[in-house]
């Protein structure tokens, strides 16, 4: 058991050393000016990841504020209100999502969700926001938005079915006496929800660790340009998209290390947010765990 464990300690070092390695030409030619530069341009030899790393956040926040809310919402439903022939076929169905290829995502939301936002979505959001810098500039349906959507779709899913297991794994004892106290349902299903707050955090890490890596889809609907806009009709970029769009054209050596250096800064931003996110179950488990004992 300690080689097992031993081993994938060994892999994730080595691909750290690997990715260290390959990408110390541009390291040695940016610096930390890699990180805050926002040009991207191999013919001259700029090289800037800030817009790259901007897109992968962004993208990945509007994911999850659609896709947690959802998730929660069909975990709960599934174990606490439908009934067994229905939650069945239901959970099935979801996690028949998860096992779609991303590329297939892609591909619908080019011919399909990119059209309807462009239609019926994007419009409405420009005439009732339009003052907010978030919901204005052109609309073409392929932007930030869309990629973000893109992603909720994708991570909706595995978080819902994570959430499902985990209040499925509350002990009915806790439902029972909520119950037998004189507890509504909807109260009831609270006292469930407290008892797996930290369960449901791990699987928004979870789904999030899927949004900041996800490639094909993304790149698909996003727009590809590598740009700062404060617009979600805007196009933009991720550092998983750059990697898997330009690597092939990578003709020269500081153009290629420079995206071997993109992909350590997201092998390193999902570290820190997975650390911070581990901090934060820490701290919700321990708030959870004093409002226990205290009640």
């Amino acid at each position: 058991m300690f080689s097992a464990a031993f081993l994938l300690l060994l892999i994730i070092l080595a691909m750290i050393a690997t990715l260290v390695s390959d990408s110390m030409l541009s390291v040695r030619q940016f610096g930390f000016g890699f990180l805050k530069g926002q040009a991207w341009n191999p013919i001259k030899g700029e090289f800037g990841a800030l817009p790259f790393i901007y897109g992968t956040i962004v993208s990945s926040l509007i994911a999850l504020q659609i896709s947690v809310p959802l998730s929660l919402g069909i975990a709960i439903f599934l174990v606490e209100q439908a009934p067994y022939y229905v939650a069945r076929p239901i959970g099935f169905l979801v996690e028949l999502l998860a096992a779609i290829p991303s590329v297939v995502y892609g591909l619908w939301g080019i011919f399909v969700l990119a059209s309807f936002l462009r239609v019926y979505v994007e419009p409405v959001l420009a005439r009732w926001f339009g003052w907010l810098p978030l919901f204005q500039g052109p609309i073409t349906g392929i932007g930030l938005l869309t990629g973000g959507i893109i992603l909720a779709i994708m991570v909706t899913p595995i978080i819902s079915a994570v959430v499902r297991d985990v209040l499925a794994a509350v002990p009915s004892s806790q439902r029972e006496a909520a119950l037998a106290l004189g507890a509504t349902k909807w109260e009831t299903t609270r006292v469930v929800l407290v008892n797996a707050v930290p369960g449901i955090a791990g699987a928004v890490i979870l789904g999030l660790g899927r949004a900041l890596g996800e490639t094909m889809a993304v790149t698909m609907v996003i727009g590809n340009r590598p740009q700062i806009s404060i617009s979600l009709f805007e196009p933009s970029y991720t550092i998983a998209s750059a990697v898997a769009n330009e690597f092939t054209e990578a003709t020269q050596d500081l153009y290629l290390s420079a995206l071997v250096e993109l992909g350590l800064i997201l092998f390193l931003v999902t570290f820190v947010v997975n650390g911070a996110a581990r901090l934060l179950v820490r701290s919700v488990t321990r708030r959870t765990a004093g409002a226990g004992a205290s009640a």
